[in-house]
Parts: structure tokens; sequence; C-alpha cells
């Protein structure tokens, strides 16, 4: 038994079962890929897969029960590897940053900013998606660390923590007429074109939660997984744009006024999340705490 067969066989899972991306991933051949599978399989017994001819259809029952496994073992390799750097006073590395746009543009700079003078040797690799790809990626060991606003505290293998907590504002053109409103309501903007943010992406769910508790329709024309997109057409008068807070300020397009909308929407709460078992850097542990600095090192390494 080796690394090469777990690797192997954990692969083809995450590849749904095609041996051709699975040697691509592993960067060797199919009849290579093939072989090593073979061979575990030979050496515990079992069929770890089923097969339709030459092509795997899924895992055997027995597959099922022993994946686990040898994703604990990988998992295992993996931190033996990251514990033997950090003791070794290595100070170099990549930490991979799995986000969505809207905190890789607004909230992100500052804080890789500040840590890459502290850790000048450390790469940043920032990886933008929805969250639920965020949190595959973070689960599969693709990403150091995950960082959104929805979907990441609902699975088991991670361990999300708060970062901060922010609200959705309201943008329209200037002169419009919902400026001249002393107290903005759903009511009110529920007679506008709407433009917002896609489903799962940065709160969306509380903007149509709002709407919904209190029986209104909306016209929402269009949708992006990007502030600045939306800005762009609220420019154009397309509708009224609902954006996340930290997306206007200094950041908001020229033409454009920002309405305060707290009292309409429920907060949203940003997270960040490791998975459970990995082993992490001392540098991993500090971007941790720069994003939430409420938390101590004892804290998130109970927690994980």
């Amino acid at each position: 038994m080796n690394f090469q067969q777990l690797r192997s066989v954990r692969e083809t899972v995450r590849r749904g079962f095609n041996l051709t991306e699975v040697a691509n991933a592993l960067f060797t051949s199919q009849p290579g890929v093939s072989r090593q599978i073979r061979e575990l399989e030979d050496e515990l017994g079992i069929d770890i897969f089923e097969r339709n001819g030459k092509r795997l259809t899924g895992l055997t029952e027995p597959g099922k029960n022993v994946l686990p496994i040898i994703e604990r073992l990988l998992l295992e390799a993996e931190n033996l590897q990251q514990a033997g750097n950090e003791y070794a006073g290595l100070q170099n590395g990549t930490l991979s940053v799995a986000t969505t746009h809207t905190q890789a543009r607004y909230v992100l700079p500052k804080i890789v900013q500040t840590f890459r003078t502290a850790f000048p040797d450390v790469r940043v690799a920032l990886q933008q998606s929805a969250p639920e790809h965020i949190a595959e990626w973070v689960l599969s060991g693709k990403a150091d660390v995950g960082i959104a606003t929805e979907g990441l505290a609902q699975f088991d293998g991670l361990a999300s923590f708060p970062c901060y907590e922010w609200h959705h504002v309201v943008v329209v053109p200037e002169a419009h007429p919902l400026l001249a409103n002393t107290s903005l309501t759903l009511e009110d903007l529920a007679k506008w074109p709407l433009i917002t943010y896609d489903q799962g992406f940065t709160g969306r769910g509380h903007i149509d939660e709002a709407f919904r508790s209190k029986g209104l329709e909306t016209d929402i024309v269009l949708t992006a997984m990007d502030s600045d997109v939306i800005q762009q057409y609220v420019a154009l008068g397309m509708g009224v744009g609902i954006v996340a807070s930290m997306a206007v300020g200094a950041n908001l397009n020229a033409g454009l006024r920002a309405i305060e909308a707290n009292h309409l929407f429920a907060p949203n709460t940003t997270r960040v999340a490791v998975r459970r078992g990995a082993y992490l850097r001392a540098y991993t542990l500090d971007f941790i705490m720069q994003l939430a600095p409420q938390l101590t090192r004892a804290e998130i390494l109970a927690a994980v």
C-alpha cells in the first residue's frame, strides 16, 4: 500500500470516476491510475469501485466505507508535511484562499497586504467562486482557507468562525425619487425594478426573505456576482441596486447615491472556514486572526 494508490482512489471519486481527468490531475497516465487502483483492491481483498466493463461507475459498499479512511490517511500525511515545515522553521509556502468576488475585491486587499508584510516569503493564491464551491475546495484540500457570507457553516467537515457583520445598502442614480423618502421602506423599494446579487451570493437570501416576510412581489430585472457590475447597470437607469455596504463608500460609482438600509434587511455575517483535522501553519492562524481578531489561537485550534 502506498500514497499514490490512495491518491488515485480519492481523485477518482473527486473527478466523477473519469480516469482521464484523474491521470491529468495526478500527472500520470490512465493505465497507471487503473493499475494503482487495482493493486490496492488486490491488497485489501475488496472491490472499491463498481465497473461496467473497463469503466468505473461508482463506489461499492466496501468502497464507501474505505473512502473516509483513505481521506483521513491522506489528510494526516499532508498534516505531517506541514508540521515538518513548521518545526523546521520554514516560513515560506503558499496560502490558498477561496472566497467570493466581494470579499476579494473590497475586504481582503488590506488584510493580504498586512499579511505579506508579516510573511514576505508566503505566496497568497486567491481563488474566487460561489460559496458552495468554496466549501468544496476547503473540504478537498484545494484551498487552505474559505471566506464567504453564505454556506460555510452548514458543512460538518468545516470549522467556521464569524469574522464581521455587515448590511446591505440601496444604490440609486442622483436625483432618484427614492432619495426624497425620509425613511425608506420595503414597499417603496418593491415599486421599482431591482438589481442585486445572484442567488446564494453576498446575503441574497436575506434580501429575498425581507420582501417575502412582507408579502411583497419584486421585479428583479438583473442579477450579478459583482457589486461593480450592479452599480454599472444602476447608473444606466435599469433599476435600483441593492449591494453590500463594503462595496460603496469610496467605491461608489460617480453619479450614484447610497441609501442606508440597515432597518430593511437582516444583518449578514462573513465567516472564515478551515477543514477539520487539518494542521494549520503559524501563518494560516495569523491570517485567520487578522480576519477575525476576536479569536485566539487556542480557540481556533480547539475547533479544528
